[in-house]
């Protein structure tokens, strides 16, 4: 589904990414782990077309996206691509429900609001729907921006310490619902980590230090 072939990147004259290959298989789990600085969130940055490689190409679904114009990787961005931060990034004025259609209302997607209460009632949510971030927890929050990020249906999506900012059970629980999702739904996750628990369950974890993959 997504390959990275050789991908370099440099940011203020510093090699940060120095020939990064791999590949991910359609509904697998693969978590990113290293230290700080090591390439990690930049890694995800290049990988989910929020940033481009200085050198090396990034393909999914067998299109070279880093190749793309601006507004066609917006496109790709939009309805292939899903994404999960640390700290949700969530519209404090806007509802749950509306926090999840504002994807799909991009794409135009008429239906956006009865997918959108499909996928909270999933994630456990339906009753919280008309609520707004600030009076979620940050365990409700967080599972708010993962419908979020499946509102478009995307092949892959990637996920930026999603359980940094979380309490110890709702880390655990966001943990098991992407391995659910990925079960039910046919989902694949890319995730970056410090979370030792969350790398372990991943079908592969893979280690980025010093700029290169070595594990």
């Amino acid at each position: 589904m997504l390959k990275a072939e050789d991908i370099h990147k440099s940011y203020n004259g510093l090699d940060v990414l120095k020939g990064i290959n791999l590949s991910i298989e359609k509904e697998e789990v693969v978590s990113i782990v290293g230290a700080s600085g090591a390439g990690k969130s930049t890694l995800l940055h290049l990988l989910g077309t929020l940033d481009t490689p200085d050198r090396g190409k990034v393909i999914l679904n067998n299109v070279e996206v880093s190749s793309l114009t601006q507004k066609k990787m917006s496109s790709v961005r939009n309805e292939e691509i899903g994404f999960i931060f640390q700290f949700h990034n969530l519209f404090p004025e806007f509802t749950a429900i509306e926090n999840v259609c504002i994807p799909a209302f991009i794409k135009g997607n008429k239906q956006a609001e009865a997918k959108a209460l499909e996928l909270l009632t999933i994630l456990g949510l339906k009753d919280r729907k008309d609520h707004k971030p600030s009076e979620l927890s940050g365990g409700e929050q967080q599972r708010v921006s993962v419908a979020r990020a499946l509102i478009n249906d995307p092949s892959i999506v990637f996920a930026d310490e999603p359980s940094g900012n979380l309490d110890s059970q709702s880390a655990d629980e966001l943990h098991k619902l992407f391995f659910d999702l990925r079960n039910k739904m046919g989902q694949t996750f890319v995730i970056v980590t410090h979370n030792m628990d969350l790398a372990g369950m991943a079908d592969r974890k893979l280690e980025i230090k010093d700029g290169i993959i070595t594990a």
